[in-house]
């Protein structure tokens, strides 16, 4: 028998409407019978899912054995070393290392064979030891390339802890700071490092710096006040300037200091102004601005270092185009864009040349700079994948155009990417709105087929076409897999993702069940389980409660389905910066009562729901665990169908779990159940 939660009444009442929440109780994780539903609910679900033992096993071993478990990555130049990272077969983390430069082509490396030379700077295996869960938070290497600032979380609460280590001795010095937060930056001499903290909702709101072998206190550089607002410390591409960055979901504000001068003050690039987000990088005698203010889908603007306020055009705004970011280098420009649909890459190559795009060769694809840190060079890093090609890494060659291919990642097993294939589909929404869809299916696959449907959907985020290892194992048993590139996402530009945020959220959803139903029409499809993590768990359950006839299942990970009572307490983490996304429901009736009517806590209702698998960790900051075990008492106390699982991992946070090994059988859990809902376990 599935686990039956206690009642505890709890009335609110906000804008005259009062609810009543029976099950707020399992919000405290302090309480022993909150771990004690937890705990019955894992032994349900293992029950349940019993059945699934050996296919779980056997999924594990093909996401296993297609992986090259000693391998390595493209090492990449800054200063006079090469960087790169490595894993060893058994260990559950990777292995950071590098080797002293000589030229611009990167060494030649085999897995499992370290260079000569090669120092390991950080090996997360050591550093984990045996606890459960293990996981870095930065990893920085200083402009001259002497020190090492880095920091470890061994909970999954992201408070992390920050050391140093000397790189020419391979000592640990005796610095260490507590609580911080991701990221930091280094001063031009390596004497001092900048870190953030975060606040009780788990904010990050103050840079601190810290001087190498100080005592002290580490001095207060900056706090930000207002709970809409984060803040990030970083470098430029030149490493010449230090940038204070401070941002709601809709709003900027830079700062920037000469980083031969740590100790000194931090300049405003322009004062915040509610709705213009921008972002700065430095070249030469200029810096480049990229920001909407009046332009919805950003410009490419310079300004002069002694007046970073100045904004002048370089590159104009464009209704069909979305610029997402810019690279300063020496000798030119780079651009990461986005148009229709997909992601592309312009050059600014400079001295009077025109400016070009790089052209790449499938339909539909995924490329970006990446992994760029040396700014005098005549190369381009880049990354490039597509639902068929896995992961691969090119240099582009600036003076010859040439597109040189450094590593792709390995798939063992036979795999051939012409035995796949993978499409672009358009279903129509409610309102007319054309929303596309990103398919992959092995060929010679009858239809309709089985199919998940992936899809996420909130703050901009593309789920843009990508290659998964795991997901090989439902292609094979012939599955098809696809993406819905659903409104809120960025996908189509910044329109898209206006057209499904606040109180056209629900756009959000019905374009998830038009691409749904667009599947089926269309013959692709016969059952459809849905998949969705994070806010793409809360499009999960609202589709549930939308159209539960139209899914064969639903998966939904972290998922962030009590919206509603969470967006409502600005003491819980995150809540307050939330408002731009979702509104203001604490303050503003008209959106307690549009958020209300789709939220899925709040919706569940007698209808016949299908199957649903949630998934949640114990030490998540960002979806607390008690949405979906709320969600999933109420589903059992309130619908009809099912079963309704939930599988909460007791020692882990919003990631899930934190070595390879461990994530992987993760994966085949939840593909295990996928394939059993689809009547496919052979």
């Amino acid at each position: 028998m599935p686990p039956v939660a206690k009642k505890v009444p709890v009335e609110r009442t906000h804008h005259g409407d009062t609810v009543i929440d029976e099950y707020a109780w399992l919000l405290n994780k302090d309480d022993p019978d909150t771990i004690a539903h937890l705990e019955a609910e894992n032994a349900y679900t293992q029950e349940m899912t019993g059945h699934l033992k050996d296919l779980q096993e056997t999924v594990f071993q093909e996401i296993k054995g297609r992986t090259l478990e000693t391998d390595l990555s493209v090492p990449t130049r800054k200063g006079g070393w090469w960087y790169y990272s490595r894993t060893e077969e058994g260990k559950q983390y990777g292995i950071q290392c590098r080797v002293a430069a000589d030229g611009d082509s990167p060494p030649e490396l085999k897995p499992g064979e370290p260079l000569p030379g090669e120092q390991v700077i950080l090996d997360g295996n050591e550093l984990a030891g045996d606890s459960p869960f293990f996981s870095i938070g930065t990893s920085a290497v200083s402009p001259d390339g002497t020190r090492l600032a880095y920091s470890t979380d061994f909970r999954g609460d992201e408070r992390f802890t920050l050391r140093f280590k000397d790189l020419r001795t391979g000592e640990l010095l005796p610095d260490e700071v507590t609580d911080v937060f991701y990221g930091g930056a280094w001063s031009s001499d390596g004497s001092t490092f900048f870190y953030t903290t975060i606040d009780d909702a788990w904010r990050p709101y103050r840079v601190f710096r810290h001087t190498l072998g100080s005592t002290g206190e580490d001095a207060l550089v900056y706090q930000e006040d207002d709970e809409r607002f984060w803040v990030g410390i970083g470098l430029t591409r030149s490493q010449r300037y230090l940038v204070l960055s401070a941002g709601s979901k809709i709003t900027s504000e830079v700062r920037v200091l000469d980083a031969d001068r740590p100790d000194g003050e931090f300049t405003v690039v322009r004062p915040r102004r509610t709705g213009v987000e921008y972002a700065l990088d430095h070249a030469g005698d200029r810096f480049l601005v990229l920001h909407n203010d009046g332009a919805v889908n950003f410009e490419l603007a310079t300004a002069p270092i002694d007046d970073p306020s100045a904004w002048t055009p370089l590159i104009e705004h464009r209704e069909d185009t979305r610029l997402l970011d810019v690279d300063a280098f020496e000798g030119h420009i780079v651009v990461h864009f986005r148009r229709d649909g997909l992601t592309g890459i312009r050059i600014l190559p400079g001295e009077g040349r025109e400016p070009y795009e790089i052209p790449f060769p499938e339909p539909i694809y995924d490329a970006a700079p990446s992994g760029n840190p040396e700014f005098e060079t005549s190369r381009l890093r880049l990354s490039y994948t597509s639902m068929i090609t896995p992961p691969s890494v090119y240099d582009y060659d600036l003076p010859s155009g040439e597109l040189i291919l450094l590593k792709r990642r390995p798939v063992l097993g036979g795999y051939d990417p012409g035995d796949y294939e993978q499409f672009r589909e358009w279903a129509t929404a409610e309102d007319g709105t054309r929303v596309p869809i990103s398919i992959v299916v092995k060929k010679g696959t009858g239809r309709p087929a089985p199919t998940l449907l992936y899809g996420y959907g909130s703050y901009e985020t593309s789920i843009d076409p990508y290659f998964s290892v795991a997901r090989l194992s439902l292609l094979d048993r012939g599955l098809v897999f696809a993406v819905a590139h659903v409104r809120g996402g960025g996908e189509m530009g910044r329109r898209w993702y206006e057209d499904g945020k606040l109180t056209r959220k629900k756009n959000t959803f019905s374009d998830f069940v038009a691409c749904a139903r667009h599947l089926k029409s269309e013959g692709w499809s016969s059952r459809i389980i849905a998949r969705g993590g994070s806010a793409g768990g809360l499009l999960m359950g609202a589709v549930a409660n939308l159209a539960p006839e139209d899914f064969a299942g639903v998966v939904a990970e972290v998922p962030f389905v009590d919206a509603l009572n969470t967006i409502l307490d600005p003491s819980l983490p995150l809540t307050v910066i939330e408002w731009d996304e979702w509104g203001d429901p604490l303050h503003d009736p008209d959106v307690y009562a549009y958020m209300k009517s789709y939220t899925p806590y709040e919706n569940v209702d007698g209808r016949r729901y299908p199957p649903i698998l949630a998934i949640t960790s114990l030490n998540d900051t960002r979806v607390l665990f008690h949405e979906p075990a709320k969600w999933i008492a109420r589903l059992r106390e309130a619908a009809d169908g099912g079963p309704f699982l939930l599988k909460t991992e007791m020692g882990a946070g919003h990631g899930g779990r934190s070595g390879r090994y461990d994530a992987w059988r993760e994966e085949a859990f939840a593909l295990s159940w996928i394939l059993d809902r689809v009547g496919v376990t052979e």
